[in-house]
């Protein structure tokens, strides 16, 4: 929901980073693949108690998240690199759930149901920007990518806000997991409804 309007303040230092570590050398997929061992990290860290650290770990995955693409923009976008994008985002979406499940059992539960969560925004996030393409759809509302993004209640900006509060504040995880769950599933819903109106609509256009 926030991530368009975020667009215009992030991305031009984003940018401005991104152009110096492509001179420097670095590849877009190399960061995408450090962001991965970060989100990883992170959900390692939280596994066992260490909320802080796995905070710091959750923000520089982000950070690294913003700049590979920025890396991208500044040298070449591929096909390959928006593929390693998305899975390193759902790698980071299931690292950090299935941390606080494993840091207390009685996570369990909710986690599992965001990770459901995360699913189902995934497929529903994909399943439109597929679509998408085969009808043409361009946007850039998102910044420059390799694939349609589509927008939605539960973006990367709210998650993200989720995953910090849930760090700062552990005892309180399984009810931010509920309450961001709910979120995802409006998410799909919302989704869902635009995507009957405006690809059935085409359909009749081309029938």
């Amino acid at each position: 929901m926030l991530d368009a309007r975020l667009r215009p303040l992030i991305d031009p230092p984003l940018n401005a980073l991104g152009r110096r570590l492509a001179r420097a050398g670095l590849s877009a997929n190399m960061l995408t693949l450090f962001g991965i061992a970060l989100g990883l990290a992170a959900g390692g860290a939280i596994a066992h108690g260490y909320f802080f650290v796995g905070l710091a770990l959750v923000l520089a995955n982000r950070l690294l998240d913003g700049l590979d693409g920025a890396v991208a923009r500044a040298t070449r976008l591929t096909d390959f690199g928006g593929y390693l994008d998305i899975v390193g985002d759902f790698v980071f979406y299931v690292a950090v759930p299935l941390g606080f499940a494993l840091a207390a059992p009685a996570n369990a539960l909710p986690a599992a149901v965001l990770i459901a969560s995360f699913t189902l925004t995934g497929v529903s996030f994909l399943a439109f920007a597929t679509l998408a393409a085969k009808q043409g759809f361009e946007t850039d509302a998102h910044g420059k990518k390799s694939f349609f993004y589509n927008t939605g209640l539960a973006e990367g900006t709210e998650t993200i806000a989720a995953f910090v509060a849930m760090c700062l504040w552990p005892a309180a995880f399984a009810l931010i997991a509920w309450i961001y769950s709910a979120a995802c599933i409006l998410t799909v819903i919302q989704r869902t409804v635009i995507a009957r109106r405006v690809f059935q609509h085409r359909s009749d256009d081309h029938g």
